[in-house]
């Protein structure tokens, strides 16, 4: 197989993927989410997470992106070619597993947020087990990794948009932390203390 037909199909299977991942997230995170009754909600969490808003604004971002889908201009050697896409395929595929897994774990207690606004569940629950005990934001984790490795493996501006884009989840994380401490409180501040962020910790068990 020559280089180019590699790429093209880790691209294809990586667009299959990513489109299954969009799929599974709409359906989990916004009919599913907002099928939940409502509970505490901090900043402008009642503007901007309404459904009409919400679904707008989704659009308008997945059109955007169809309408950057071009390549940058980058013409690497064929050394170069092969390291980023190796690299890139290395964040892309587990960034994107991961975001599934968190996703999956949580199940209903994934609802959409903003760094605007954040909205619980009426009798929300704190996931502390599966990918939550490597880290508290899995999810955003994978994201930004996949969208640093599609930009490696398709090298478009489409996903240079959506890497910039990504950055947004830092203020996001921060505000969902925010409404969990408030509704959990003690419960919450030890999860925060023995589980990082973003990057976990893997401590080797003496004895």
């Amino acid at each position: 197989m020559t280089l180019d037909s590699i790429e093209s199909f880790i691209r294809w299977i990586g667009v299959a993927i990513g489109l299954a991942a969009l799929a599974f997230a709409l359906w989990q995170g916004i009919w599913r989410g907002f099928r939940q009754p409502p509970g505490r909600m901090t900043g402008n969490a009642r503007i901007v997470l309404q459904t009409p808003l919400l679904l707008t604004m989704s659009l308008l971002w997945l059109g955007i992106c169809f309408v950057l889908w071009r390549p940058v201009p980058f013409s690497p050697s064929i050394s170069v070619r092969i390291t980023v896409l190796m690299i890139g395929t290395l964040l892309y595929f587990p960034g994107l597993a991961l975001y599934l897994w968190g996703a999956r774990t949580l199940g209903t207690m994934y609802k959409p947020s903003s760094a605007f606004g954040v909205q619980l569940n009426f009798e929300h629950k704190l996931i502390t087990y599966g990918p939550f005990a490597l880290v508290r934001h899995p999810l955003y984790l994978g994201l930004q990794a996949a969208a640093v490795g599609g930009l490696l493996v398709y090298r478009n501006w489409t996903f240079l948009f959506i890497a910039v884009n990504f950055l947004g989840l830092f203020f996001r994380a921060r505000r969902e932390e925010q409404a969990l401490a408030a509704e959990f409180g003690n419960e919450w501040e030890i999860y925060a203390n023995q589980v990082p962020a973003w990057m976990p910790h893997f401590h080797r068990k003496s004895g």
